[in-house]
């Protein structure tokens, strides 16, 4: 404390208020630059995820089962609205060492289930799949942890395409 006290003693107090001053004049000037910067990108940020929004919807997987070499079936929710979602269903088949699409279908109606819950524990109240031709598969997921689980959906696949069974 006498340190500080002597210090503040021997130096003049009215070099001392002309810092203070100039101390207090660059802060402000930093602010208001980082501020304007800051609101500039904020604006740009803000038009960069509206673009990528309207460009593309905003995807969860839900659900993914690989039988072996030959199939792979995925369940994505697919955002529709700020609460809504359709969840699809994509078969797979790999030809030439990669997985291509073999056929979509819609799981329930469009638009038709809640987007928070595909997105969290216990989504997927049942996936069963198989690899037998034709491959049956039942999809049932969570409606809300309130409502509980919607009614299965009964499936099959036949030579990579989905039929409803």
């Amino acid at each position: 404390m006498n340190l500080v006290r002597n210090l503040n003693r021997t130096h003049n107090p009215s070099r001392s208020r002309s810092r203070r001053v100039t101390t207090a004049a660059l802060a402000l000037l930093t602010v208001a630059t980082l501020g304007t910067t800051g609101a500039v990108a904020s604006t740009a940020t803000a038009t960069s995820t509206a673009a990528k929004t309207a460009a593309a919807p905003e995807k969860k997987l839900v659900a993914s089962s690989v039988l072996g070499s030959d199939y792979k079936y995925t369940l994505t929710a697919v955002r529709s609205s700020e609460y809504a979602a359709t969840v699809e269903l994509q078969v797979y088949q790999q030809k030439n060492g990669a997985w291509k699409e073999t056929d979509l279908v819609t799981v329930g109606d469009p638009g038709g289930w809640y987007w928070y819950p595909l997105g969290g524990k216990g989504a997927v109240c049942e996936f069963s799949t198989s690899s037998h031709e034709p491959a049956p598969m039942t999809v049932s997921l969570l409606v809300t942890p309130s409502i509980g689980c919607s009614a299965p959906v009964h499936y099959v696949v036949k030579q990579g395409r989905v039929y409803t069974a």
